[in-house]
């Protein structure tokens, strides 16, 4: 018997319809027990980065599917993976291990599969308190899925049914006699974590636990999986597939193998449904444990409580819930906007500003904005070792950071000559300087963790709109555009986007405290005055750079122009730079 068994796990054999299921389990059984079940080529191996994180808080049961890892196959294979005998298995491990209680269920490709079949059949109801699928729909609702659609053939509707069979071009393989057999004991088992590594960024152990030692008989036994399932229940989907228990839906949106439209009806049959989404490919158990851990606490943790699902308000909840998120500069304007536009959506926050109070501030609203916890600092983030104290604390108290808004940033205006070094120390020290910490110091950890994340980096559209009236800032933000540009081609094959965000004339209230270069305190304050006034009759809210912040992550944009003077001036740069260097030299009203 090959494979292994989860690190520091005990474990139990339990035997149901002829087979012997090899259990693993880690925490306390007096906790909720979390059940997990692998997919296909996997064994419960899959598991061993999420499995530990869970037990901190539940008990957590993960087992291999007969003929897999250390279970052992049934005789003959033919017919032996039916769903139904899967099902036999699943209860059977169910009341070993929590006899008295229902067991949360959690699914990834053919585990969630099978556990579809698990959550909507009859002889299952009360065993199941809630389901959190990833990566494999139900059989039942894929047949019926492929029936509306043929019966109903639009222009989309065929194109998603041709797009899926595009997809599922592995399928038709496995359920060829004996050359899926062949391959998988062959060259294909001996490359699989070469695979992996090269097309799905699934990170080598090293350590022999994943991909376990019986991947090739594991593949070669699950190819049944498939040629006992897929064709009978395709053509004949079961019409009471309705779940009974509360199911989360973990959708993948780099999936090579399932698109995101066969789901697009899935409240039909599971009404009691939360959906979230990860920019991220197949194989989420290995490449964002700590995301899919955050997600089945919460989700859990709510069906526990006596809440059947997740509800988080606000825009990108699907996107953006458990996330966390930490915003420069979040005392006011862009940066309180976006923090509370990323509490809206769930996000874990963490609200950085140089004023205490305004940070504190923002936090408080971001906790009744809805976001599931935050957090104030007060730092500058100019200075260098405050941010390394910043990022050492946030990490060991909090994790990793999932989404960095590099916003801090200060005001000058003025011309070259009358801006003196000290001005020039000051601007850069916190919009350039600033930025850069943030992103060596928490982009850095990103990288390090390896399950991908996203850094945006507010300049402005003085980036790349010269002007005789703000030479410091429009330095610095061209700057930090290049720097983001940098780092995007240098982050982009680990799974971090970097987004610099241009905004124009936007009422943030930095020009009450602006500064102007050479000019007397009482000058000053007249041209403080004369720029509020010019930017109020703009009336451009922060809020609609929030907005474009988090649908700049979303979408992975490299570069966003936030107003349409930003994305005019942004078109000028690229096509007519002449002309916009012909308007910057004429003399701003002061």
């Amino acid at each position: 018997m090959s494979g292994t068994v989860l690190r520091g796990a005990r474990e139990r054999r339990v035997r149901t319809g002829g087979v012997e299921l090899c259990v693993a389990e880690l925490g306390d059984p007096g906790r909720p027990t979390v059940v997990l079940v692998h997919g296909y080529p996997d064994s419960k191996e899959v598991w061993s980065e999420v499995a530990p994180r869970l037990a901190e808080r539940f008990h957590v049961v993960a087992y291999d599917v007969r003929g897999h890892g250390r279970s052992t196959a049934p005789r003959p294979l033919r017919g032996g993976f039916t769903l139904e005998k899967l099902t036999d298995d699943f209860l059977a491990v169910a009341d070993a291990v929590s006899p008295n209680e229902p067991v949360h269920l959690v699914g990834h490709d053919w585990g969630s599969v099978q556990a579809w079949e698990f959550v909507t059949v009859g002889r299952s109801e009360g065993r199941i308190a809630s389901f959190t699928s990833m990566s494999g729909p139900s059989l039942d609702h894929f047949g019926h899925w492929i029936d509306r659609r043929l019966r109903r053939p639009t222009p989309r509707r065929v194109g998603q049914l041709l797009g899926q069979g595009a997809k599922s071009w592995y399928v038709y393989l496995l359920h060829t006699p004996v050359l899926p057999e062949l391959a998988w004991r062959g060259p294909l088992g001996k490359r699989w974590p070469r695979v992996l590594e090269r097309f799905e960024n699934v990170p080598r152990t090293g350590d022999g636990h994943y991909p376990a030692s019986s991947l090739p008989s594991d593949a070669a036994h699950g190819a049944w999986l498939y040629r006992d399932n897929v064709r009978s229940r395709l053509r004949h989907p079961r019409t009471d597939a309705y779940a009974h228990a509360p199911v989360q839906l973990v959708t993948p949106l780099g999936d090579a193998f399932l698109s995101e439209r066969l789901y697009d009806d899935l409240e039909l049959w599971a009404p009691r449904l939360t959906r979230r989404t990860l920019p991220a490919k197949h194989w989420v158990p290995r490449t964002r444990p700590d995301q899919l851990t955050t997600w089945i606490t919460e989700f859990v943790t709510s069906v526990e409580a006596g809440r059947t699902e997740v509800t988080v308000p606000g825009r990108y909840a699907d996107r953006f819930g458990g996330q966390l998120v930490l915003v420069t500069g979040a005392g006011n304007g862009v940066g309180r906007a976006t923090a509370l536009a990323f509490a809206e959506a769930g996000a874990r926050v963490v609200a950085v500003d140089r004023d205490a109070e305004a940070a504190v501030r923002t936090a408080e609203e971001a906790r009744s904005a809805g976001a599931s916890a935050t957090w104030a600092r007060t730092v500058d983030v100019s200075d260098a070792q405050a941010m390394e104290k910043l990022a050492e604390e946030i990490t060991a108290e909090h994790g990793v950071v999932d989404v960095l808004v590099n916003n801090a940033g200060v005001g000058l205006g003025g011309s070259f000559f009358d801006t003196t070094p000290e001005d020039w120390k000051r601007v850069l020290d916190v919009d350039l300087w600033g930025v850069i910490h943030g992103c060596r110091l928490f982009g850095a950890r990103m990288a390090g963790r390896g399950q991908g994340g996203h850094i945006v980096n507010v300049a402005s559209a003085s980036a790349y709109q010269p002007s005789r009236a703000l030479p410091a800032c429009s330095t610095s933000k061209a700057a930090v555009l290049m720097l983001g540009e940098c780092l995007r081609a240098e982050l982009a094959g680990q799974g971090i986007g970097v987004t610099a965000v241009c905004p124009g004339l936007v009422d943030t209230g930095i020009t009450s405290s602006a500064r102007f270069a050479g000019a007397e305190a009482e000058e000053e304050q007249r041209r403080r005055q004369r720029a509020t006034r010019r930017y109020g009759l703009r009336n451009c809210p922060p809020e609609k750079v929030a907005a474009a912040i988090l649908r700049a992550v979303v979408r992975n944009e490299a570069v966003v122009s936030v107003t349409p003077e930003a994305r005019g001036a942004y078109a000028w740069a690229r096509w007519m730079p002449g002309a916009l260097r012909r308007i910057a030299r004429v003399r701003p009203p002061v």
